[in-house]
């Protein structure tokens, strides 16, 4: 399997993590204190770290930094995107479209010339 591909699996599942870490207790732990939900979110972080670490790592052996960073955004775009509409029940917005392909272009742009 190409190092590109792995990294991303390995991103998106990061992002799920981090995703429901950072937005997660909004719904779930709504009626918790805050420093319960921060610890709580904590606790979930160290999950993707425990896998954005490493495939931050396995992609840095084929791409430049500014590869797996325009990478990584658009992943969390990918992620949070969906999250905030099935998860959390938002409703969609066109602009997330026009956020997305913006971030397509920076991908276009940073693999260009590699």
């Amino acid at each position: 399997m190409p190092v590109w591909l792995i990294t991303a699996l390995m991103l998106v599942c990061s992002n799920l993590f981090m995703t429901y870490a950072w937005y997660g207790h909004l719904k779930t732990l709504s009626g918790k204190p805050w420093y319960i939900a921060a610890l709580i979110s904590w606790g979930i972080a160290l999950g993707e770290y425990l896998i954005q670490v490493p495939a931050n790592r396995i992609g840095f052996t084929k791409l430049s930094l500014g590869e797996l960073k325009i990478m990584q955004e658009a992943i969390t775009l990918s992620v949070f995107i969906p999250f905030s509409i099935f998860f959390m029940h938002q409703s969609f917005k066109l602009d997330y479209l026009w956020a997305g392909l913006c971030v397509m272009g920076a991908v276009y742009f940073i693999f260009r010339s590699g």
